[in-house]
């Protein structure tokens, strides 16, 4: 099966680590990046003085392509986008906005720029600002998701259906078999954050690794969809945004709820309880906490091996 992803990032396999919110720093980019892949320092939760030093470091730490996260929707995002121009980041994946905003502008610095996807429509306008790939990424996901709910099965094809440049699949996804899946599909790499969440180097707290690791079917569910939907493992803080939605809730009540700082008292600071724990639906296939270099070969080893079997009973 050829792919445009490896010569599209310089890496060996088409799999991209995503930049997840206080799990994706440094450590875990660097890892992936030197393992084959492409690691991705996630923004979304860092100070633009933050984000600088993870870009230092992370170019100290390998000499492998990597890239950035960036949600559209971050306060300072002019900032984020100044940020990564100045530090010569080489490839840049936007989330969470329009991507006509600011992929013109990293496009005319050499950067390669990769946009987030829930549906074809904005697929095909991705395609349209000139973005070099696009992630489809579905319903499964963890973190904030589409509105639409369209799961990552229906959403591959339709896109790869839709738009002419590569297609990185994404949601649910933690597996060698669900990535030769994805490829059969029609796209052209995978993009993986849960199972790289319960690495040895990624910022996430070892009590939030543990809880995916023990997850089990139905533990994660969608929520907050009055304000952007989000895949949460099921605790005491899902449940009450639960309590509220059905009450009827308003956005400044949910959002109140969601206070300041809950997803880094969950992820990062490991309150299971009070925090907000955002992981896909791919946590009940997780079983272990491995080096992110030994998830990114056993995930690549089982696509070979499922693709050489499918071939045989073909």
């Amino acid at each position: 099966m050829s792919s445009r992803i490896p010569q599209l990032f310089n890496i060996k396999y088409p799999i991209i680590q995503a930049g997840m919110v206080w799990a994706s720093g440094w450590r875990l980019a660097s890892a992936v990046s030197n393992a084959g892949g492409l690691g991705l320092i996630g923004s979304g939760s860092m100070h633009p003085d933050t984000l600088r030093i993870h870009i230092q470091k992370c170019k100290a730490a390998t000499q492998a392509s990597f890239g950035v996260n960036i949600p559209l929707l971050y306060a300072d995002i002019e900032k984020h986008i100044r940020l990564v121009i100045d530090e010569e980041v080489k490839i840049v994946f936007t989330s969470a906005g329009n991507p006509q905003t600011w992929t013109p502008l990293l496009k005319q610095h050499g950067i390669t720029v990769v946009h987030v996807v829930s549906s074809s429509k904005f697929a095909l306008k991705a395609e349209a600002a000139g973005c070099d790939a696009v992630v489809a990424e579905g319903f499964e996901a963890g973190g904030h998701n589409g509105r639409e709910e369209t799961t990552t099965m229906v959403l591959v094809p339709a896109v790869c259906n839709t738009v002419s440049i590569p297609v990185i699949a994404a949601g649910g996804i933690a597996t060698g078999r669900q990535m030769l899946a994805a490829m059969v599909l029609g796209a052209e790499g995978v993009q993986i954050g849960s199972r790289f969440v319960a690495s040895l180097e990624a910022s996430s707290h070892i009590n939030f690794k543990n809880a995916i690791v023990d997850a089990t079917e139905g533990d994660t569910q969608l929520s907050l969809k009055k304000l952007t939907p989000v895949r949460l493992i099921r605790n005491k803080f899902f449940k009450e945004v639960e309590e509220a939605e059905s009450r009827g809730a308003g956005m400044e009540e949910l959002k109140e709820l969601l206070g300041r700082g809950r997803a880094k008292k969950g992820m990062f600071e490991g309150n299971l309880d009070d925090g907000e724990l955002e992981i896909g639906q791919s946590s009940i296939l997780i079983n272990d906490i491995l080096p992110a270099a030994t998830i990114l070969h056993n995930i690549f080893t089982e696509y070979q091996s499922a693709l050489a079997n499918l071939l045989k009973k073909i």
